[in-house]
């Protein structure tokens, strides 16, 4: 019996595969990824994400503005471009392949490579995020969606909001995505039954290795964020892009940290996932 993965994270929709994406998509189906989950980041890659989930039964979308994205709204009227926005995340969200509303969250991290001008993490910034976060959990709720979470360097705010927003339909349906490794969020998934998503990064040896170590089994997914996050040897062999093909690495990376077989790993990821989506 062939070793079949879900790739629970991956941005096919980004302008990087736009003259591979199909020869990328057969290539991971190849290498025994069967599903894919394509998120989000804007109106317009939430847009793409439902097209290209339209046009093969096996992927499926999610629809939300990453934090990061929400900068555009501190330079606007704010109220105004809030409705605007929300409004066109609810007239996507009813397309029956979306599955979940993410990538959403929050994020303090200051990026070196960014379209916005004079980027900068201010308290208006952070006031922003926090309220898309919490009127795209919401929605989620509202339309019975899971929920992929974006969280970097904003703990303390993160579980705040989540403690507030909290409500039991989220209990497995709801994913931590590329989650930092620290025991605190962990502790916070394990008591919420809440999925970690564990990337190729956790490849790279460190706290993150150390970190998917100690996820239990039954509450961890698989991600490539393609394109990002190049699982080794491939980041050490320059061979970018990151592509769903990829998912199997990181299996076994999990499996050797783990002590078990691949096939074990395979196996509870990929029913975990079908749970965390509902597919």
């Amino acid at each position: 019996m062939k070793t079949r993965y879900i790739d629970t994270h991956c941005h096919l929709n980004f302008k990087r595969f736009n003259k591979s994406r199909e020869q990328t998509i057969q290539g991971a189906q190849a290498n025994g990824v069967e599903t894919f989950i394509v998120p989000g980041t804007d109106l317009l890659l939430s847009q793409k994400a439902i097209e290209v989930a339209t046009s093969n039964e096996y992927i499926y979308a999610a629809i939300g503005i990453h934090p990061h994205h929400t900068y555009e709204s501190t330079g606007k009227p704010k109220e105004e471009q809030f409705m605007i926005d929300m409004k066109s995340l609810e007239s996507l969200i009813v397309n029956p392949k979306v599955v979940a509303v993410g990538e959403i969250g929050l994020d303090r991290h200051v990026y070196e490579e960014t379209k916005y001008e004079d980027y900068k993490i201010s308290e208006e910034f952070i006031k922003a995020q926090k309220k898309y976060f919490i009127a795209q959990v919401h929605l989620a709720k509202k339309y019975r969606k899971s929920l992929i979470i974006h969280n970097r360097e904003t703990k303390k705010d993160l579980l705040s909001i989540l403690e507030t927003s909290w409500h039991e339909e989220m209990r497995f349906h709801t994913v931590f995505h590329c989650c930092e490794p620290d025991d605190e969020l962990l502790s916070y998934a394990q008591e919420h039954d809440i999925y970690i998503g564990i990337d190729g990064d956790v490849t790279y040896g460190g706290e993150k290795s150390l970190f998917a170590k100690k996820v239990p089994l039954d509450i961890l997914v698989l991600e490539t964020d393609s394109p990002f996050l190049l699982p080794e040897p491939l980041r050490a062999q320059k061979k970018y892009p990151n592509t769903p093909a990829n998912i199997p690495l990181i299996a076994q990376c999990i499996a050797d940290l783990k002590g078990i077989g691949v096939e074990e790993v395979a196996e509870a990821t990929t029913r975990n996932a079908k749970k965390l989506f509902n597919i």
